[in-house]
Protein backbone atom coordinates (compact mmCIF):
# COMPACT_ATOMS: atom_id res chain seq x y z
CA UNK A 1 0.00 0.00 0.00
CA UNK A 2 2.94 2.32 0.44
CA UNK A 3 3.54 2.24 -3.29
CA UNK A 4 0.00 3.31 -4.03
CA UNK A 5 0.28 6.42 -1.87
CA UNK A 6 3.48 7.49 -3.54
CA UNK A 7 1.99 7.05 -7.02
CA UNK A 8 -1.02 9.19 -6.15
CA UNK A 9 1.08 12.02 -4.80
CA UNK A 10 2.37 13.26 -8.22
CA UNK A 11 -1.14 13.06 -9.64
CA UNK A 12 -2.51 15.08 -6.73
CA UNK A 13 0.29 17.62 -7.11
CA UNK A 14 -0.44 17.88 -10.87
CA UNK A 15 -4.15 18.35 -10.19
CA UNK A 16 -3.45 21.08 -7.65
CA UNK A 17 -0.96 22.78 -9.98
CA UNK A 18 -3.50 22.61 -12.83
CA UNK A 19 -6.19 24.10 -10.60
CA UNK A 20 -3.86 26.93 -9.53
CA UNK A 21 -2.80 27.65 -13.12
CA UNK A 22 -6.43 27.52 -14.26
CA UNK A 23 -7.50 29.89 -11.49
CA UNK A 24 -4.68 32.27 -12.36
CA UNK A 25 -5.67 32.18 -16.04
CA UNK A 26 -9.31 32.83 -15.19
CA UNK A 27 -8.35 35.71 -12.89
CA UNK A 28 -6.16 37.23 -15.61
CA UNK A 29 -8.98 36.90 -18.18
CA UNK A 30 -11.52 38.49 -15.81
CA UNK A 31 -9.16 41.38 -15.09
CA UNK A 32 -8.56 41.89 -18.82
CA UNK A 33 -12.32 41.97 -19.46
CA UNK A 34 -12.86 44.46 -16.65
CA UNK A 35 -10.10 46.67 -18.07
CA UNK A 36 -11.68 46.54 -21.55
CA UNK A 37 -15.06 47.52 -20.13
CA UNK A 38 -13.47 50.35 -18.14
CA UNK A 39 -11.69 51.69 -21.21
CA UNK A 40 -14.83 51.42 -23.36
CA UNK A 41 -16.85 53.28 -20.73
CA UNK A 42 -14.17 55.96 -20.49
CA UNK A 43 -14.13 56.35 -24.28
CA UNK A 44 -17.94 56.68 -24.42
CA UNK A 45 -17.87 59.21 -21.59
CA UNK A 46 -15.19 61.24 -23.35
CA UNK A 47 -17.13 61.20 -26.60
CA UNK A 48 -20.33 62.24 -24.85
CA UNK A 49 -18.58 65.09 -23.05
CA UNK A 50 -17.01 66.19 -26.31
CA UNK A 51 -20.41 66.31 -27.99
CA UNK A 52 -21.98 68.14 -25.05
CA UNK A 53 -19.23 70.74 -25.12
CA UNK A 54 -19.74 71.26 -28.83
CA UNK A 55 -16.66 69.36 -29.86
CA UNK A 56 -15.80 69.91 -33.48
CA UNK A 57 -14.34 66.60 -34.52
CA UNK A 58 -14.78 66.54 -38.24
CA UNK A 59 -15.48 62.82 -38.37
CA UNK A 60 -18.44 62.62 -36.04
CA UNK A 61 -19.98 66.04 -35.44
CA UNK A 62 -18.61 68.39 -38.08
CA UNK A 63 -20.76 67.04 -40.89
CA UNK A 64 -24.04 67.38 -38.96
CA UNK A 65 -23.41 70.87 -37.61
CA UNK A 66 -24.52 72.80 -40.75
CA UNK A 67 -27.68 70.70 -40.94
CA UNK A 68 -28.50 71.35 -37.28
CA UNK A 69 -27.87 75.06 -37.73
CA UNK A 70 -30.21 75.18 -40.74
CA UNK A 71 -32.90 73.34 -38.79
CA UNK A 72 -32.48 75.74 -35.89
CA UNK A 73 -32.69 78.75 -38.21
CA UNK A 74 -35.83 77.29 -39.78
CA UNK A 75 -37.45 76.86 -36.34
CA UNK A 76 -36.53 80.42 -35.37
CA UNK A 77 -38.11 81.71 -38.58
CA UNK A 78 -41.28 79.71 -37.90
CA UNK A 79 -41.49 81.13 -34.39
CA UNK A 80 -40.97 84.67 -35.65
CA UNK A 81 -43.78 84.22 -38.19
CA UNK A 82 -46.07 82.83 -35.49
CA UNK A 83 -45.26 85.75 -33.21
CA UNK A 84 -45.97 88.20 -36.04
CA UNK A 85 -49.33 86.49 -36.75
CA UNK A 86 -50.35 86.72 -33.09
CA UNK A 87 -49.30 90.39 -32.99
CA UNK A 88 -51.48 91.16 -36.03
CA UNK A 89 -54.42 89.32 -34.49
CA UNK A 90 -54.04 91.27 -31.26
CA UNK A 91 -53.91 94.53 -33.18
CA UNK A 92 -57.19 93.73 -34.89
CA UNK A 93 -58.84 92.87 -31.55
CA UNK A 94 -57.80 95.98 -29.63
CA UNK A 95 -60.20 98.89 -30.01
CA UNK A 96 -58.61 102.05 -31.25
CA UNK A 97 -59.23 105.07 -29.06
Amino acid sequence: MAQRGSAGSPILASAIAGAVIGAAGLAWWLLAQAERRRLALRQRRTLTLSRLQGGSREGDDGERRPLLERELQHKVNELNRAIEDVRRQLETLTPEA
